[in-house]
């Protein structure tokens, strides 16, 4: 229960941010997707998802990407 808690609020939390027109606000998109990803991870496994739990690979990329360019890259400027 506490899994599908934290995916629908860190993941909701995400979308709706990466679609905010103020990069100020978009940039924390990424952290929220990858706070929700370990969540992902679990509850996919558990449940013999791999097909899902494999995608969750490629979903922890891009939020990574998305982290690095907006949080790291950005502060070594």
């Amino acid at each position: 229960m506490i899994d599908q808690i934290a995916i629908g609020l860190c993941g909701v939390t995400a979308v709706f941010l990466s679609q905010d027109k103020r990069e100020s606000r978009r940039r924390y998109a990424c952290l929220f997707g990858l706070a929700s990803q370990p969540f992902w991870f679990w509850m996919t496994w558990k449940a013999g998802q791999y097909g899902i739990f494999a995608l969750c690979f490629l979903y922890a990329f891009s939020w990574v990407r998305g982290f690095y360019g907006y949080w790291i890259k950005r502060g070594s400027v």
